[in-house]
Formats: C-alpha cells, sequence, structure tokens
C-alpha cells in the first residue's frame, strides 16, 4: 500500500480510504496546500450518526449538508458551466500552401457546446465533490464534470468522497424504522469506492487528477475501526 503519510493529517489515515490517481495528492499538497487544509479540516470533522445512515434520499440527506456547513463559509461553492463553441474557418493563402490568411471566411457557433456540468465545491482550481448514496452511474456525471473543467482550464485537480466498501459491514447489522434490513438501501449499484475505482483505471477521468476518498467504519458514531 502506498505511504501518504507525508501529505495527508495523520488522523485521517486510519478514518478513510484514499485512492491517488494522476498525483492528485502531490498537487494538492504543493500547488494548493490552503485548499488541500480546508478539505482535511472538513474530513476531520466528518462524523455520521445511525440515524444518518438510516434517514432516506441519499445526497439529500443531512451528510451532504455536513460538508456545505464547513467548506461553504471558506469560499467553496458549487458552480455549473455552460459554454458555446466558436469554429472559425481560414482559407489557404493563394498559391502558398500551408499558409493561412488572418481572415476568417465563415465562422460557425455550436451553441451549447458545453452545458450542464455542475460540481459540489470549487474554490481556486480544486474541485470536490461527495456522493454519498447515488446511482452508480452518477460517478460518470462527475467525471466528466472534472474533465471537462480541466479541459477548460478551470481547475488542476479533483477530489471525489464516498463510501468505502467496509461500511457494509455496518449497513448489515442495521434495520430502518419499519424494522426492514438497511443493507439493500446501500447496495451495489449505488455510489462506492469499488464502482469509483474502476471508472478511475479505465481514466474515464480524462488527464483529470484525482483524489478518491473513501469514508471508513471510525467515521460512524460508536464503531470501532
Amino acid at each position: 500500500m502506498e505511504d501518504f503519510s507525508r501529505y495527508i493529517q495523520a488522523s485521517l489515515l486510519d478514518r478513510f480510504e484514499f485512492q491517488n490517481y494522476g498525483h492528485a495528492l502531490e498537487i494538492l499538497n504543493e500547488a494548493f496546500p490552503s485548499e488541500w487544509e480546508d478539505l482535511q479540516n472538513c474530513l476531520a470533522k466528518l462524523s455520521i450518526s445511525v440515524d444518518d445512515l438510516k434517514a432516506s434520499g441519499g445526497n439529500e440527506t443531512a451528510i451532504p449538508k455536513k460538508f456545505d456547513d464547513v467548506l461553504y463559509p471558506l469560499g467553496w461553492r458549487e458552480i455549473r458551466i455552460t459554454g458555446d463553441l466558436l469554429v472559425k474557418l481560414y482559407p489557404r493563402k493563394a498559391n502558398q500552401r500551408g499558409r493561412f490568411s488572418d481572415v476568417p471566411f465563415d465562422e460557425k457557433v455550436i451553441e451549447g457546446f458545453i452545458d450542464g456540468h455542475n460540481i459540489d465545491f470549487v474554490k481556486s482550481k480544486v474541485a470536490f465533490d461527495l456522493e454519498w448514496n447515488s446511482k452508480d452511474q452518477t460517478f460518470d456525471r462527475d467525471l466528466l464534470a472534472m474533465r471537462t473543467y480541466f479541459d477548460c482550464g478551470l481547475i488542476e485537480v479533483g477530489v471525489i468522497v464516498t463510501r468505502s466498501q467496509e461500511l457494509n459491514d455496518i449497513f448489515k447489522t442495521l434495520t430502518d424504522s419499519k424494522g426492514r434490513p438497511l443493507m439493500p438501501k446501500y447496495g451495489a449499484s449505488t455510489t462506492w469506492m469499488g464502482k469509483l475505482e474502476y471508472r478511475l483505471k479505465s481514466r474515464r477521468n480524462g488527464g483529470c487528477p484525482i483524489l478518491a476518498v473513501g469514508i471508513k467504519k471510525p467515521c460512524i458514531e460508536g464503531y470501532a475501526k
């Protein structure tokens, strides 16, 4: 296992799983130390109760609000971008192969070339998304958004937080308010590290460096490592 101790606060190493793609950790640590400190301090404050686990609503539960409450006062904001593509066609100069006019003979605008890409939190050139319990296809949307922001020069690195697989051990012991097993709510087709990992290994993030963070058992109140 890779040693991340030089980049990550020691108190977080047992509470979260970290997977580093495209040297995201190195970029955060060296280029964006203030933003990385914000995110680490936010993770350090994370405490999830059993009631939080039982609540319905996926990413609309109290768990995402825990991140809002810490990061918004520090200047992190949800951002959505749109953009049109302007295409210019330049004619070749007469009898001058490889040399082109400075004036286009035609222009075309492709409207909505970039549209609907939003990220939960952006500050400086760091993007951060939380996926607690959505359909796993949400990761495709998140990675496409981060890839698009990166390609447009709006961010240099992304961080995605989701559930670690080991939380299943807790879900299997719990029932909801009607006595039904809680585990089906957190099924294999929802957002957890396993569903994110294979997407990152297949480089669906394009060239955007990504740090994947998995929430582990010690983040749950009353549960040990």
